[in-house]
């Protein structure tokens, strides 16, 4: 009788744990299904900006906030992108949100989003469509202002030093042709050089946003025009690359060329400091917390605007060195 009543204590210990453990599976699946779960198609890693953006992301939805990211990188390619957004649609995500490596392209993969029922939204670079109902909203900085910006600064800095009078030799690195923030830089640089008679436009060519193609891309520019002024590169990363072109044959950037770089990270701010960059505009790349909030309000019911841009600011050698500090990227 004593070996009958131990065997069913045993197996009662047994079945209380089994029922405990269920237990524990299903309160951890009902955290999972609470989730919001975001899937986004990031560029790739082509830039000190890129990774800051990334991390925005990858900080921002997480599960302490109620969210699960599913991060895709696309390597710089489209079809990577629209893989993973079909992927993101058969896994039933509640939002997608993509960085476009291009502006056009994108009307058969986001018709399958909107007929899946799930908002897309934009951030950093625009998509091209003729039904812009595809998408629900679009995140970050104003290309066009930010060379606009550029170009407005070198008016100043040449007013300030007396150079107004001469003439000025430029030459544009480009970021990805087609890209959002190559198009816009490239439309607000090329309005702003030929407003000034004082500019000379010499020669434009892409350096893919990176900082490898940027340095090859200068190093022609400075064998076929041994006489350039000014450098507007459409990336930091791109800056990097012309400042080495730049060394190499002897000359001191941000002195003997100026150079006009775009995005503002951290090694920009360096740079400026160190007087090798001459001014750089800012792109900010902390987007994460503010398409968080896009989505907050869509949870909620309420109507979100179309365009949204981020704060951006223009920084230089004169106060790169105090803002360093409070830089988060």
């Amino acid at each position: 009788m004593k070996k009958v009543l131990v065997i069913f204590m045993v197996l009662a210990v047994f079945s209380l744990g089994y029922v405990f453990a269920g237990g524990q599976d299903e309160a951890a699946a009902g955290a999972e299904d609470d989730l919001i779960v975001v899937g986004y198609a990031q560029v790739g890693a082509e830039s000190d900006w890129r990774t800051a953006n990334t991390e925005s992301f990858k900080s921002t939805f997480v599960e302490e906030n109620g969210y699960r990211l599913i991060f895709d990188d696309a390597q710089q390619k489209q079809q990577n992108q629209i893989k993973a957004i079909r992927n993101f649609i058969q896994q039933d995500v509640d939002y997608i949100v993509v960085a476009p490596v291009v502006e056009t392209g994108w009307e058969t993969v986001l018709s399958e989003a909107k007929a899946a029922g799930i908002p897309v939204i934009l951030s950093d670079r625009m998509m091209d469509v003729s039904d812009d109902s595809l998408y629900t909203a679009w995140v970050g900085g104003n290309f066009l202002k930010e060379g606009q910006d550029g170009v407005k600064w070198l008016n100043d800095y040449v007013k300030k030093n007396g150079l107004a009078s001469q003439e000025l030799n430029i030459v544009l690195l480009q970021g990805t042709i087609g890209s959002s923030a190559q198009v816009g830089r490239t439309q607000g640089i090329l309005a702003g050089i030929d407003a000034n008679p004082k500019f000379k436009l010499l020669a434009k060519q892409t350096g893919e946003f990176t900082q490898a193609k940027g340095q090859e891309v200068m190093e022609s520019f400075l064998k076929a025009y041994p006489d350039i002024d000014v450098v507007f590169a459409e990336n930091d990363n791109m800056a990097f690359g012309a400042i080495d072109a730049i060394k190499a044959v002897g000359k001191q950037p941000g002195k003997d060329i100026i150079i006009i770089s775009f995005d503002a990270v951290h090694e920009a701010f360096n740079r400026m400091i160190a007087g090798e960059i001459n001014c750089s505009v800012e792109c900010n790349p902390l987007h994460g917390p503010r398409v968080a909030e896009i989505i907050q309000k869509l949870e909620r019911g309420e109507k979100v605007d179309k365009i949204q841009y981020v704060v951006e600011e223009v920084f230089d050698t004169s106060n790169a060195k105090e803002i360093l500090p409070t830089r988060m990227y």
